[in-house]
């Protein structure tokens, strides 16, 4: 249960408190104390864009599935969500949201996953590169880039912390580039520079895909390719793919959080497979929350 501070009235008390406890105590009296997970947070889940894998699953399979009958999943966005913690954390009140690694929050907060024994949310999930049919015939040498465009979870996240401080998502993947020029050279190995030809990259605007199609930017860009970067929800961002109207995205969550859109289009993209392996989804509590299974939400 989530637990609040109480203040000790007595002189007498608090020096005994102070001698034995080190000057604070908890006390299982505390309105909080007496309340379930579900009352306390008002058995409301906040999660993301409508449609998103992450709360399609949470929906449709894990509450059904934890038989939650009396819970919400709250539609918004990456952004609205994170504000919602931030708000809840700054004042060490309950909340419960849906989350997935890489992301910047965990290394702003003391955050957990709730464990998931039924195994509903899945395995790790990879990053995939996707790219629209005739690209590799079109521009070869973009193709060969994003074909090679592959990093770890630590490396975004780097980029993400940039971001989330306060530098423009195209200043914080210069200043990523230039601090791992290393890796940057083994995605443009045998990449042929261009005379500023034409590329659509499309990305929605989760905070991991905003960092990662910013760096593909940039590599690309650094081998003379005029980039244009259009953000769009999760559906448009597949059927541009799907129908030419984008090169490329390199946000695909897959095998489950854009499984539908994935099966939807198929045979209409060419997926390049995982440029980022290791990520997880679930849900996500603070860390001074006492709720350590999704189970315990019941």
């Amino acid at each position: 249960m989530f637990k609040k501070l109480v203040g000790i009235t007595s002189a007498l008390t608090l020096t005994l408190g102070l001698a034995a406890c080190g000057g604070t105590e908890t006390s299982s009296d505390s309105e909080g104390a007496t309340k379930s997970v579900g009352e306390q947070v008002d058995y409301k889940i906040i999660g993301i864009d409508p449609g998103a894998g992450i709360m399609n699953l949470t929906i449709n399979d894990v509450l059904p599935g934890y038989e939650l009958d009396e819970w919400e999943v709250v539609e918004g966005s990456g952004s609205a969500m994170a504000a919602a913690l931030k708000k809840a954390y700054d004042k060490e009140e309950p909340i419960i949201v849906t989350g997935w690694s890489p992301h910047w929050k965990f290394a702003s907060y003391d955050l957990k996953y709730l464990e998931d024994p039924k195994g509903i949310y899945g395995g790790a999930e990879d990053v995939n590169t996707i790219v629209r049919q005739g690209l590799k015939e079109d521009h070869p040498d973009a193709y060969k880039l994003l074909d090679q465009f592959q990093w770890e979870p630590e490396h975004i996240e780097t980029v993400m912390n940039l971001i989330q401080e306060g530098s423009e998502p195209a200043e914080a993947a210069a200043q990523w580039a230039s601090e791992n020029e290393e890796l940057v050279s083994t995605w443009t190995e045998g990449v042929n520079e261009v005379d500023g030809e034409e590329l659509t990259l499309l990305y929605v605007a989760w905070d991991d895909v905003i960092a990662s199609s910013h760096v593909a930017e940039n590599a690309l860009e650094s081998v003379g390719y005029d980039v244009k970067l259009v953000q769009v929800d999760a559906g448009p961002m597949w059927a541009g793919v799907a129908d030419g109207s984008g090169d490329a995205l390199v946000g695909a969550w897959l095998p489950t959080t854009h499984a539908d859109y994935y099966a939807e289009y198929e045979g209409k993209f060419e997926d390049l497979g995982a440029n980022l392996t290791g990520t997880k989804l679930g849900l996500v509590v603070p860390a001074y929350m006492d709720v350590d299974s999704i189970e315990d939400l019941k």
